[in-house]
Parts: structure tokens; sequence; C-alpha cells
């Protein structure tokens, strides 16, 4: 059978469910004792196992298998979740996640067979499901009453977690059943047939133990039949029909399950009932007698995933889409919008008085409006995809550094443009690497401080205006400016003369420059040089910024700005000399006319005194290369820009107005300058470059 098209939603899917784990399981190490999560973690692992085996990812199917055995385990009380235990079931997460990685890369898992993790997980399973030998364990044989019966409920043995569960059950008014399912013999795909049946039975009750187990049903390791003990409020027959309903299926047999056994347990006395896949009526059976032994549970053991009884099912209401596709989509937007600009250009210079003609054109803006919306949402995603895989990192980050941490976080929900949200994992990941290395103190000196010993670092995104920002704070030592100060020297970045003019928020920014590093010894996590400054250039290339506020024995705050999108965005369009160029009105504070007697000279450079504020000022002409089609005795046009709480002005010749443009990428054309982003075509054909605020600054 060839899975290879079904790659890629394995690959969705496997990823998910790693994530879950990976919350889960920290979770647990929080709460050991809380069943939702321990449910959970079962549930994602038998969803891996199922996924993986159907894919043919035989060395993940072990492991998973073995995972979900350990915690079935767990659910039933025969293993309690020590530290140890955590440790081991982060590694197994780790081997998963390599093999996810190798099958991406080349759709084959490996050849790591990961015994050492195998061995842990068995030994575990061994040392926790040791049984207390002076427990009373009842034993009796187990039969039904039909003549000549010979069913497969007769060699199951339950445990004691597994008979509570159907104790309770019948508490809440439920019956326990025994079904033999037998498919026929000409069946090619068995194990899907199977896999069927236990899901029609699942949506009636719950399954507590399967013989075979799943995980040979699954593998096709039995021969014609499979036996099924089920938790239900339905009747017997409503569990017969909905197995008989899947096709190939030859003939399903039920009883109603009696457990003989010497503690406090009262036997069903309801007859059993037994049906075939023909018309024949029913016939009455005794009740079948399960042999009860207070050993581990059958790795079959299935979670209650059983829906509500009342109302619609939940459907879920997302969809997955190759994000090829929604940039296909994209486009077809942009070109919609550079049509919309052709109409409003061509009624303008014709200057049509046709009201008609005027209000399409006013539909079309609307439309366009619209639609850029639309896809704007659908493009939007949560950050919580990429900070989600935080809470492990700094555990393990707590444990390699020997120093207590905390990581809190807040508006995981704040939504980004997809292809903003997949770059910015990496910057996120070297400021909070950062912050555990170099922010937070030891223990002991947190304490001298009068500090908690456990250091807390903050991860708080939220959205402002057109932008998302997102804050990573500690409470750690701060950035020691003279520490900085002194490398910079001593590497030669700076000249001891320079470095005493030098304000507090310069000798910050020099981290940024590429390979600074003031880590005294290089580790695992940091002190390499690498980090900041990719931070920075990362940062700056989704046309976002970053800046950082510090107070010594406080703490720090990166501070990361970035525009909701970028693809189609409001502009300022302006003219110089004879061309035509576009801000971005994200960066634009205001607009001035000022006077040439205006303008002074601070250190031989321009600025204006507006409103107390000094803001140095930036002759796009110059820069450009272009002569200005203005006298130099003329009012300037201002147009005043703004990064963080730096500002400058741009002087241009002339204003033509607000619009919306589609920005297109010049890719490797003009690497090489930084101030221009990308260019727009116009509604009249012309091209527009586009001018990057934040790099002119």
């Amino acid at each position: 059978m060839d899975v290879s098209q079904y790659l890629e939603i394995f690959l969705d899917e496997a990823k998910e469910h790693l994530q879950n784990l990976n919350t889960q399981i920290l979770e647990l190490e929080a709460d050991s004792e809380n069943m939702d999560t321990i449910n959970e973690i079962f549930r994602a692992a038998h969803s891996m196992k199922g996924m993986a085996g159907t894919m043919g990812y035989k060395r993940m199917q072990t492991l998973t298998h073995d995972m979900e055995n350990v915690f079935s385990e767990v659910r039933n009380g025969n293993i309690k979740v020590q530290p140890e235990l955590i440790d081991v079931l982060f590694q197994c997460l780790d081997a998963l996640e390599e093999y996810t990685n190798n099958i991406q890369a080349t759709a084959d898992e490996g050849t790591n067979d990961n015994e050492p993790l195998i061995k842990l997980l068995g030994d575990i399973l061994k040392a926790g499901g040791k049984v207390d030998a002076s427990a009373p364990a009842a034993k009796s044989t187990a039969a039904s009453e039909s003549a000549g019966s010979d069913r497969k409920w007769n060699d199951i043995v339950l445990d004691d977690s597994q008979i509570h569960v159907i104790k309770e059950a019948e508490k809440a008014g439920k019956k326990a059943y025994g079904l033999t399912v037998t498919v026929q013999e000409s069946c090619i795909l068995k194990a899907a047939r199977a896999f069927l049946v236990f899901k029609a039975v699942e949506e009636k009750g719950e399954i507590i133990v399967s013989n075979p187990s799943a995980q040979d049903v699954e593998d096709e390791k039995f021969d014609k039949d499979f036996t099924l003990i089920v938790v239900t409020d339905a009747e017997l027959d409503e569990l017969i029909r909905a197995a008989e309903d899947v096709s190939e299926i030859e003939s399903t047999v039920g009883a109603a399950l009696v457990l003989e056994e010497t503690r406090n347990y009262r036997p069903m006395d309801e007859p059993a009932v037994s049906a075939a896949p023909t018309a024949e009526t029913a016939q009455t059976k005794a009740p079948a007698v399960v042999e009860e032994k207070p050993q581990a549970a059958s790795s079959a053991a299935k979670p209650n995933d059983k829906k509500p009884a009342t109302g619609k099912p939940v459907v879920n209401r997302t969809v997955r889409v190759d994000i090829e596709k929604l940039d296909v989509l994209m486009n077809l937007v942009s070109e919609l919008i550079i049509a919309k600009n052709s109409l409003v250009s061509a009624s303008g210079q014709e200057q049509n008085t046709n009201s008609g003609f005027n209000e399409q054109v006013e539909y079309l803006e609307s439309v366009t409006t619209n639609l850029h919306e639309s896809v704007m949402k659908v493009r939007m995603v949560p950050i919580e995809s990429v900070v989600n895989k935080f809470p492990r990192m700094i555990r393990d980050l707590s444990k390699t550094l020997n120093k207590k941490m905390e990581l809190y976080m807040t508006g995981e929900e704040t939504e980004l443009d997809r292809t903003v949200v997949d770059e910015i994992g990496d910057p996120l990941m070297h400021l909070l690497r950062n912050s555990a290395d170099h922010g937070l103190e030891d223990a002991e000196l947190r304490i001298q401080r009068g500090k908690s010993p456990v250091g807390s670092i903050f991860l708080d995104a939220y959205q402002d205006g057109n932008n998302v920002v997102i804050e990573v704070r500690d409470d750690g030592n701060g950035i020691d400016v003279e520490a900085v100060k002194a490398k910079a020297i001593e590497r030669g970045s700076i000249t001891p003369e320079q470095a005493v003019n030098m304000s507090e928020k310069e000798i910050i920014n020099l981290l940024f420059l590429p390979s600074f590093s003031t880590a005294k010894k290089v580790t695992d996590v940091s002190g390499r040089g690498v980090g900041l400054d990719v931070v920075k250039s990362k940062i700056e290339s989704l046309s976002g910024e970053v800046e950082v506020k510090s107070k010594l024995g406080e703490g720090s705050t990166w501070t990361i700005r970035l525009p909701l999108t970028l693809a189609i965005i409001q502009a300022l369009m302006v003219v110089v000399g004879d061309e035509k160029y576009a801000i971005s009105l994200g960066t634009i504070q205001a607009i001035e006319d000022i006077l040439p007697t205006d303008i002074k000279l601070v250190e031989n450079k321009e600025v204006i005194n507006l409103r107390g504020t000094v803001i140095p000022l930036i002759r796009m002409n110059h820069l450009l290369d272009i002569e200005s089609s203005k006298d130099e005795e003329e009012g300037l046009i201002v147009v005043i820009v703004k990064k963080g709480d730096k500002m400058a002005g741009l002087v241009v010749d002339e204003l033509l107005g607000q619009q919306e443009i589609v920005i297109k990428s010049l890719g490797a054309y003009i690497k090489q300058c930084k101030f221009i982003s990308g260019a727009t075509i116009l509604g009249d054909g012309e091209v527009a470059l586009i001018l990057d605020a934040n790099a002119l600054l």
C-alpha cells in the first residue's frame, strides 16, 4: 500500500502530538496525580503508535507502544510518576522528534532502534508493575453456558483497575459485555476492518481490553476473530449491530459478563444475548464468566473516548491548509488590488463623470478590501505554535545550568502572519537562552539580593495597532554596562575614548554586534558569540525591530515589534525628483512643512527642533542620488518617521497621498541596498520602490 500521499498529513499530526506530549508531560511533572493529564498522554501516545504503524514506521511504533504500556499502568495505579520517569519520557520525545525529522528529510525514520530507551521503559514496567503477593487473588474458570461455546472472552483476564472500572460503571447504571467478532475468510485487510469495528464500538461505549491486544490486531497478528470487553449504557444488540455494519464481518457474538470473585462484587443477573449476522432471532444465553487476576493490564487498554449521548457530535472546525495554496490566493488578491488601482487611475485621468462607473470602482474597492481582510485572517495563526515548545526548553536549561527557573507566558493566542510566525522561533529561543544563562543569577546570589531563589522569565505577546509586540523579560542581574564596555574595547569594537562618550543605551546596543559575547567560558548554552546579532538581523529582515532595556541587579526586557503582515500594507506615496516611493504608514509619526531657516547643524549634520525634540534630517535626494525638483530656498516637506525611541525627518519633494500597496519582493537584485524593502506596482503600471524607515534610521 502506497502511503506516501499521506506523508504530509502524518508529519503535521505527528508534530502536533509531540508538542501535546511535551506540554502534558511538563504538566504531569508539576502534578503527578492529575488523571486528565495522564489520560491525555496515553491518548497521544496511542494515536502516534497507530499513525506510525499505518505508515510502516516500525521503530516509532515500537517506542510509542512501550510508552503507551507504561501509561496504561500509570492510569491503572500500578506505577507512580517519579522524576526518573519524567526524564525517560522526555528522552522518548527527543527520540520521536528525531524519527520525525528523519521522515521529513528522507521519508524514512532512520536506523536508530533506541534500544536503551526501550529497555528503560521495560524496566519501569517490571519495577512498577509488581503484584503484592499478600493480596487475595480470586480465581475461577471462565465460561459461557451456551452449548458448545468456546468464545475468546473465556481467555481474558482482568486486573484490579479494570474490575474497578466495571464496578464504577455499574454503579452509574452501565453494563459490561463480551463481544467476539469474526471477519470473513476472504477479507484482505483484516486490520483495517478490525480498526473500523473498534471505532464503531467505541462510539457506543468504552473498550476495557481486547484479545488479542490492540497492537496485535493493528499488526494483523490474529487469525479470524478478536474479542472486546466493553462497558456501555447501550444494549448488547446495539453493539452487535454497530460491529456488523462494518463490511466483511462474518459474525458477531456477545454476552453479558459476570465476574466470579470473593471481594464485594454482585454478579449481573441479566440474561446474555448472542447475535449472528443473519436475520435469525437472537438467542438467550447465560452470562459469560471472566476470570479476574490482579496482574498487569493488556496493552490494549483503551482510553474512554466516548462522546456524550445527547446533542450533536463535536466537529473539528479547523482545516489544515497548505501555505503554498495560501500564497497563490494572496497573489491573486494582490493582482486584484492592482486592477483596482488601475481603475482608480483611469477614472482620474479621464475625469469620467459617469456615476455608474464610479460606483463600480467603489464597489470593487469594497470587495478587494474585504477579500484582503479575509485572506489576512486565513493567513493569521496564533504564535502559540512557536512558543509552546519553550517551557520544555526552560526545564532542560534549568537542569543543564543548575539554576532554578520558571517560564511564565501570556498572549499565546496573539496572531501573526504565518510567514512571520515561521521565522520568529529562533530569535525568541536565543533571547530565552540568553535570559536563562546570562540574565538569571545563581540561587545563592539571588537569596543574598533578597530575591526568590527561583528565577522568573516572562514571555508576553500582545497586539499594538498594526504591530505585534513580543517581550522577553527576566528578574535577573540585568546587563552589566561596564563589562560590555570592557569587552568591546578588548575586541577592538570601540576605542577607550569612544567608550567615555557613549550612552548606556549605545553600549548595550554593542551586544548586537556579530560574534559579541560577554560569557567567560563557552558552553553548550551560550558564549559562542552567536545569538543577538542573529536575532537582530532576522527580526529586521521581517521589517521588525528589537530593543533592550535593562537595570543592573533587577533584570532586562527585550522587546520585539513585528508587523502583522508582510504582504499588503497602507503606505504614503511620495515623490523624490522624478521618482515615486512608498513609505509604510506604520512608521510615520507626522508630516511637517519646514522652512530652510529652521534647519540647524549639530556635529555638522542637519537637524530640526520640532516642538522641543531635536530630529536629524535625511535628504532623500542625496541618499538616492536623484536631483531634487524643488528649489533650495523653498520650504521643505519632511516626513517624520520613528523606530523605537529614535526619530528622523525624511525630506521629500512631493506628497501623493495614502494608498494600499502590494509588496513585491526584489530578491537578490538589490540585496545590498538595505533601506529598500521591496517594490510595488502602481495603478498606471509604474514600479515604485518601498523605503524601509527602520533601515534608514
